[in-house]
């Protein structure tokens, strides 16, 4: 079987974002770029798989669609572990257009196992994995914590109120995974490092897709205001607080 880990390149979550144009589009100058964690996490838990001989695992690739500039992240997934790496040359302009793209690529490549992070940190969507699904007419399984092989036949779990519950599933199929797929990621060793420059990227040429969604503004969430210290023999004024300024009772 192969796997693909569909992976996103996300400011690192320590980056002070700021906007340009109006507010339309975000200033890319000084951003230290990484993995979307829930895709890393997702790349730990594919290698895992792979490293044991008895799952029939024979590669794992990960794509991702950007510009040249987002190359670096797929060198570093190839770093953790990844056999090869797929790029489809265009910007990201909304979630339809990346979940087509991919599927365009899935269809001429042949993966049995699609992972995707359950949403990417910086937009938030959650909508890709589902979109590639529905492109290519494969079942998708939202919120998987654990996968594992047995007798050749994936085996997803999944985290519902109460407990657990354990999906099968045909291959191919779309795995949205969120938390607990991976207790850590994976971090590149200097021979996976070396190794990089040995293992091909392929590039494709996007596909025809109109986006169906776009930004028109970006804002700033409200500044924290600053904290206020209630005397503990004085209940009547956090009661009045709470009633008339933060308006939760």
């Amino acid at each position: 079987m192969k796997i693909l880990v569909c992976i996103s390149n996300v400011p690192d979550t320590t980056t002070k974002i700021k906007f340009t144009e109006g507010n339309r589009s975000i200033d890319t100058a000084g951003i230290q770029w990484v993995i979307n964690p829930w895709d890393e996490l997702s790349l730990t838990r594919a290698l895992e798989l792979k490293d044991d001989p008895a799952n029939g695992i024979k590669s794992v690739t990960v794509a991702h669609v950007g510009p040249g500039s987002s190359e670096p992240t797929i060198r570093k997934a190839l770093a953790i572990g990844a056999d090869d790496g797929i790029r489809i040359n265009s910007e990201s302009a909304d979630a339809y257009y990346v979940a087509a793209q991919l599927a365009e690529v899935i269809k001429k490549e042949h993966f049995d196992i699609v992972l995707c992070g359950i949403e990417s940190s910086d937009f938030n969507g959650s909508m890709v994995g589902g979109m590639i699904s529905e492109y290519l007419g494969i079942p998708s399984v939202s919120a998987v914590s654990g996968i594992k092989i047995e007798n050749g036949q994936p085996i997803l779990i999944r985290e519902i109120d109460g407990g657990k519950e354990v999906v099968s599933v045909p291959a191919p199929f779309v795995a949205i995974v969120q938390k607990g797929i991976a207790k850590e990621p994976r971090i590149a060793a200097m021979r996976g490092i070396m190794m990089t420059r040995t293992k091909p990227v392929k590039v494709f040429e996007p596909v025809a897709a109109e986006p169906l969604t776009e930004i028109t503004i970006f804002e700033k969430p409200a500044p924290r205001t600053a904290c206020k210290f209630i005397d503990a023999e004085n209940p009547a004024q956090l009661i009045e607080l709470l009633q008339n300024e933060a308006k939760v009772i």
